[in-house]
Order: C-alpha cells, then sequence, then structure tokens
C-alpha cells in the first residue's frame, strides 16, 4: 500500500522555534540551579562607634554571624564553643611560625543581632587563649560623643 503526500520539501528556511525553546529552557534551569551568593561572603553588621582604631600588622579573626555560627582564621574555618580554645591556640601557633615569634592580636567581629549571653561566652574563650584582643566595630558617623 502506498500513500499519497501532498507535502512539497521546501530548502528554504529551517524553523528555530524548536531550538529558542530548548535554549531558554536550559537557561531557566542553570539559573534557578546556580549559587547566587559565594560562600565566602557573610553579612556581619558590627555595631557603630565614634572612635577610630589603628590597624594592627599580626592578626587572627574571629568571627560570629546572627546564627552563631563561629569562623576562625583568614581560611574561615567553621568551629564551635567548645574546640574554639584548641583552634585558636593552633591558629596562634601557625601565625608565631610565620612572623617570628611576633605576638597576634586576636580581632574579634562579631554580628550586632547575636545575644549578650553568646557574645560573652565568646569573648571569654577569646580572652582566655589571648593576652592582646580587639574588637571590631563600625564607626559612628555623628560624632557627638554618644554610644548606642
Amino acid at each position: 500500500m502506498k500513500f499519497k503526500t501532498n507535502l512539497k520539501t521546501s530548502n528554504n528556511l529551517i524553523d528555530l522555534t524548536p531550538l529558542v525553546d530548548v535554549i531558554f529552557l536550559m537557561l531557566i534551569f542553570f539559573i534557578i540551579t546556580s549559587d547566587i551568593l559565594p560562600l565566602k561572603s557573610l553579612n556581619i553588621e558590627n555595631p557603630t562607634l565614634a572612635k577610630d582604631s589603628s590597624p594592627l600588622t599580626t592578626q587572627l579573626l574571629v568571627v560570629m554571624d546572627a546564627q552563631h555560627v563561629i569562623y576562625v582564621g583568614s581560611k574561615k574555618v567553621i568551629v564551635d564553643l567548645g574546640s574554639l580554645k584548641e583552634q585558636l591556640g593552633n591558629e596562634m601557633d601557625l601565625l608565631k611560625k610565620q612572623y617570628g615569634n611576633v605576638e597576634p592580636t586576636v580581632v574579634v567581629s562579631v554580628d550586632r543581632r547575636v545575644e549578650y549571653g553568646s557574645f560573652l561566652r565568646l569573648f571569654s574563650i577569646v580572652q582566655d587563649c589571648c593576652p592582646r584582643l580587639r574588637l571590631v566595630y563600625k564607626p559612628n558617623d555623628d560624632q557627638n560623643g554618644e554610644f548606642f
């Protein structure tokens, strides 16, 4: 049995509509599944004070964000309060070896939304480990001497 068709072959244009549909679907898929924010950026809101402080050369950074996650060092290693003292000791030893037995300063940056009790627990552990300590704050724009 032979069937007769009325379709004529045309070599003029190729229909690109299905290709465009597939490209848009792939674009939407990749946009939705990609990471919007990089993991290395931390959104920390520091409290404001009316003083400026001078930068220090050898320092070890300890950060506590609003979700009470503690990051230590330049590589932002996540630690808990139980192992913070040990991690600080290791990082201090590495900095002493790297900078020739210069006592590093521990810079503590705590988000202003952290409760006072959590801040005090972190501060007491850091103070026990390190004699040189510095708190990070954002300088207040208005210089009227008030502290909030």
